[in-house]
């Protein structure tokens, strides 16, 4: 049996080879999505399929890839099917995927001809077809409007390429010489990840790699256990609401958790949440499994390895046909605004358990925003944002501004880069000036980001919330502002509806987003006075 300096050596090892792969993709990738935005994430997995050590990359993702690869490990690819040198692709979320944007790739690890292990990538690519350029169609009612579905397929076999499926993929997109690229650094960070782990192998014996991964998962599942243990036993419920769906628009959508603590175990049940809609606000379970494990996961008041075993004292119940875990055909291009207004649900039922811990509710969205240009030669370019918002006010702290939060953990495109590759100038960029909750800690600001249209024409779409449902305080802090985004033509101000597809604009049109806050925190009579004088000096209010 390995002691527990070689355990914490492999340990470390494995973290570190899931940050080679990381490093790897950051360097080599082609997109601004992925390049700048940082909207990727790489995984050491056990030959189960479990999660043993990831990057510090997006919560979204690396909470999900564990139900991605044992769904396809169980559903799709079986283990004896995997042999030395495969890579597995998709993005489908209904065999364990989230979105069409998303694609994952696996590879297996083999030592002296026994599997010991996977390592796995997943990248949002600039575009994956259907709708809209970016493929995140916010009128989408099915999800074959959505781009094109990659279903478990050997991208490599054996250590050689399956041209076919190259081709295809190319044939389908919208710039495929940008996904191809996106899609060979994922390749390139699965073979750097393989190496290290097989290096391990040499070095300590494959056995020991192995138990080492299952000490791994049960050191996590501990001190998941001890954490939750902490917490005063309960049922504590929350709900909050989604804007609409796009399609019906103005029917707000709801998000209900009832958590119940029982000695070292939690059980979350989302039966309360709204059935599926028809546009695609929707989630499938990978993504809403990693909204509720992440919420609990950042509850625990003393450090945790972030593996799978974390999971293992959580239950979800969430019926098939709801929101939270759509039947398909349902479109589920914008689940991440399922997921994070789960995490605000989730953190609302919190806070009454352990209110010391809670801040109040972040931003709670992705606004994300796509521009296809068009020049008159023909040329087509697109640029994918996800902008991000305030946190919430700490029971102890101010909010942070412009800070991204919760499911994400993303970057700016640099403006400088935007400019250089595309027919667009950014005007304006800068925090939102009173969009912060009020309260005894102020929440985070939100941002105002301006982009003004220099090519003959362009296609702009929009796939946001928190216009109408504005992230809450709490113990008496305010809300915070909602989201705005604007049209100005002429000299002429004019709403653009948050979930619009390819609005058609033209040359000096400027497109204005707003982004909201985070919510306050305790009543605002009791912020400290040095406090509010600091924010007026700052430009805050």
């Amino acid at each position: 049996m390995l002691g527990p300096i070689e355990i914490e050596v492999i340990r470390n090892a494995l973290n570190a080879a899931a940050a080679e792969m990381d490093i790897t993709i950051w360097r080599t990738s082609r997109s601004t999505i992925v390049r700048e935005l940082l909207d990727y994430s790489t995984a050491v997995f056990d030959a189960e399929g479990r999660n043993l050590a990831q990057s510090a990359r997006i919560p979204g993702h690396l909470n999900s890839m564990t139900h991605a690869l044992r769904t396809l490990l169980a559903d799709h690819v079986p283990p004896e099917d995997w042999h030395e040198g495969d890579v597995v692709i998709f993005n489908d979320p209904y065999c364990g995927g989230q979105h069409l944007p998303d694609i994952l790739a696996f590879r297996p690890v083999f030592h002296d001809g026994a599997r010991i292990a996977f390592v796995g990538t997943l990248c949002h690519h600039i575009d994956v077809g259907g709708l809209v350029a970016g493929s995140y169609a916010a009128k989408a009612t099915e999800i074959f409007q959505e781009g094109l579905r990659i279903p478990p397929v050997k991208i490599i076999e054996g250590g050689r390429r399956n041209e076919g499926i190259w081709a295809m993929i190319r044939q389908n997109v919208r710039k495929p010489d940008l996904l191809l690229g996106d899609l060979s650094s994922q390749l390139a960070s699965l073979e750097v990840g393989a190496a290290a782990l097989s290096r391990l192998a040499t070095r300590f014996g494959a056995a020991a790699v192995v138990e080492a991964g299952a000490r791994i998962l049960d050191m996590s599942e501990a001190g998941m256990r001890a954490a939750i243990g902490r917490m005063p036993d309960g049922t504590y419920e929350f709900e909050d609401f989604l804007d609409d769906d796009g399609i019906a628009l103005g029917q707000r959508i709801r998000l209900h958790v009832k958590l119940t603590i029982t000695g070292e175990t939690a059980l979350v049940d989302l039966s309360g949440c709204a059935a599926q809609v028809a546009g695609p606000t929707n989630a499938t379970l990978a993504s809403t499994n990693a909204a509720v494990m992440f919420a609990l996961m950042c509850c625990a008041d003393s450090s945790l390895h972030m593996s799978a075993g974390c999971y293992r004292p959580i239950t979800v119940v969430a019926p098939e046909g709801l929101v939270v875990n759509a039947r398909h055909p349902a479109p589920v291009a914008h689940r991440i605004a399922v997921t994070h207004r789960l995490l605000n649900a989730m953190n609302g039922a919190l806070h009454q358990a352990v209110p010391e811990l809670i801040p109040a509710a972040y931003y709670g969205n992705s606004y994300v925003t796509t521009f296809q240009t068009v020049q008159d030669s023909g040329a087509r370019e697109v640029l994918v944002e996800i902008e991000i918002g305030g946190s919430g006010a700490h029971p102890a702290k101010d909010g942070v501004n412009a800070y991204a939060s919760g499911m994400h953990n993303n970057a700016n495109i640099p403006i400088e880069m935007i400019e250089a590759q595309l027919p667009l100038t950014v005007l304006r960029y800068g925090l939102r000036e009173g969009s912060g909750g009020e309260g005894r800690f102020r929440g985070g600001l939100g941002l105002v980001r301006e982009w003004r249209i220099d090519s003959t024409a362009c296609f702009f779409t929009a796939n946001m919330d928190r216009f109408d449902h504005a992230p809450y305080g709490l113990a008496g802090g305010g809300e915070a502002a909602k989201g705005a985004l604007v049209l100005r033509r002429d000299g002429v101000e004019s709403p653009i509806l948050p979930k619009t597809d390819n609005l058609p604009l033209r040359q000096g049109d400027v497109v204005r987003l707003e982004t909201s806050g985070g919510g306050g925190f305790g009543p605002a009579a009791a912020r400290a006075p040095e406090a509010s004088s600091r924010d007026a000096r700052m430009g805050y209010l």
